[in-house]
């Protein structure tokens, strides 16, 4: 089995970054738990995972979650 690092990124990724901490700054209209927006709250279902795939790439740019060692903690 091949372990390229696309494949490894994307199996360490949970289904959803919610981290149950759902609190929106009004400041910047992220959530402070997650890192997204409202609208990309309400759409993650119904994403593909080419849709989902810049969402996380964001969110591990900033901090909000850090999928590589998400087993650590």
């Amino acid at each position: 089995m091949s372990s390229d690092s696309s494949t490894i990124l994307c199996a360490a990724r949970p289904l959803s970054p919610c981290i149950q901490v759902c609190n929106i700054d009004p400041a910047s209209s992220l959530c402070r738990g997650c890192g997204r927006t409202l609208d990309e709250i309400a759409c993650w279902g119904s994403m593909t995972e080419a849709e989902k795939t810049p969402v996380w790439e964001r969110l591990e740019q900033t901090g909000y979650v850090d999928t590589l060692r998400r087993e650590e903690r």
